[in-house]
């Protein structure tokens, strides 16, 4: 079986370029990842080609800078480029956001030489990254991480496991972050590793119910030698690095939800309009009707949601509260969307002839990664009332030590 290409949605996008990369993208999508996604996510074949074609047509660093390789488009546009490669597959959707995240602190923290010998590559020379903060023991907690780098001499030692890690085992370097100074997020360090790093093994990758082809896996650090050269930002900044590029990365899993929704939406309408009982289409039953109106309106109001939350980031405005928000009702929505998708087909719904099954078990673990949708109403509601107070304790809490809001590679 294979998965028809998803049907264009209608954007409204900013300038003739960002038109043009849309015209590029869709025919990509076409042509190379729509016809196989089925098939290949079934046999769990990761897509390497693909984001090697994405890389070549420049489309794998949208939202950075074109002095490094990259696309100079605003997270408006990254985003819905995100969606629509999401809505054919979601595996190489998220893989985008995961490579775009584990650039973010190159981009945004690296020295001038860091960049000028790093981005190229990153962006648009076909290297692929991963993101490397959760750990075994520490998944929304990641502040308390104890993966450790130690100082020797002009160099850094990296010891630890980090856990949950997308790209984990093929990526070509990894943002790693590290303890190399005391408890707490004031202690954690950045660093880039490249992927071949002695001393750096994957684990087996993890048998997931969805997403077959995106591997996830543990990776392990047996005193992996790191150049200070490859340490990002000051000492003990790695946690703020982290956090900021969280933000973004949120809105990255927000798109990618809509656009499994909508997948699952027009596989849903394709179905009622073509299936008859009691001698007339199901698409003409009002029950079933208004089930297909609420799922496109969940759609249709993720979108807009996490379009507002892009538009304030690319205002240089804050827009946190709005990233967790994004993240919240558009994850949810897909589930909610992707699980209706399977009911409106019936039984046809819960067997692999049909993609909207896979779509159910791919949503679930959007609820989960770039920090759980209960992490996200911590942040909504911390945006909302300030931290909470600690009456209970003698000492107030420091405001330079935030809760956590991280979760899985």
């Amino acid at each position: 079986m294979t998965d028809s290409a998803p049907q264009p949605v209608e954007r409204r996008l900013p300038t003739d370029e960002a038109r043009d990369l849309f015209a590029l993208l869709r025919g990509m999508i076409r042509r190379e990842i729509a016809p196989v996604a089925a098939d290949e996510e079934e046999a769990g074949r990761f897509p390497r080609e693909t984001f090697r074609l994405l890389s070549e047509a420049g489309l794998l660093g949208l939202p950075y800078d074109s002095a490094y390789g990259g696309g100079d488009q605003p997270y408006e546009v990254y985003l819905q480029a995100v969606e629509e490669l999401a809505a054919a597959r979601l595996t190489v959707g998220l893989g985008l956001g995961v490579h775009t995240l584990a650039c973010h602190a190159v981009a945004g923290y690296g020295t001038e030489e860091q960049r000028s010998l790093h981005l190229p590559g990153m962006l648009a020379g076909g290297r692929l990254g991963a993101y490397c903060l959760s750990e075994p023991s520490s998944g929304s907690d990641a502040a308390s991480l104890r993966t450790r780098a130690v100082r020797d001499g002009d160099d850094w030692l990296i010891t630890g496991t980090k856990a949950w890690i997308t790209h984990g085992g093929l990526a070509d370097f990894y943002t790693v972050l590290a303890r190399t100074g005391g408890e707490g997020p004031r202690g954690i360090t950045a660093f880039l590793v490249p992927g071949d790093a002695a001393g750096l093994q994957a684990a087996a990758p993890e048998k997931k119910m969805g997403l077959k082809g995106s591997p996830t896996a543990q990776l392990h650090f047996d005193g992996v030698r790191v150049p200070d050269g490859r340490r990002i930002g000051a000492e003990g900044q790695g946690f703020a690095i982290a956090l900021s590029a969280l933000d973004s990365g949120r809105l990255g899993i927000a798109a990618c939800a809509v656009g499994l929704a909508q997948a699952a939406l027009d596989e849903a309408c394709a179905y009622a309009a073509g299936r008859e009982q009691f001698g007339r289409p199901v698409a003409d039953f009002q029950g079933l009707r208004f089930m297909l109106a609420d799922m496109a309106t969940l759609i249709e109001a993720g979108r807009a949601l996490y379009l507002a939350a892009a538009r304030l980031r690319d205002a240089g405005e804050p827009f946190s509260a709005q990233a967790a928000m994004a993240k919240l009702f558009c994850t949810d929505s897909a589930m909610r969307v992707t699980t209706d998708a399977v009911q409106v087909l019936g039984g046809y719904g819960y067997t692999a002839d049909f993609p909207v099954e896979r779509y159910m078990r791919e949503a679930k673990v959007l609820q989960i990664v770039e920090g759980t949708n209960q992490i996200q109403r911590m942040v909504v509601a911390r945006h909302l009332l300030g931290p909470e107070s600690r009456r209970s304790e003698s000492r107030r809490p420091d405001p330079a030590e935030p809760p956590s809001e991280a979760d899985t590679g």
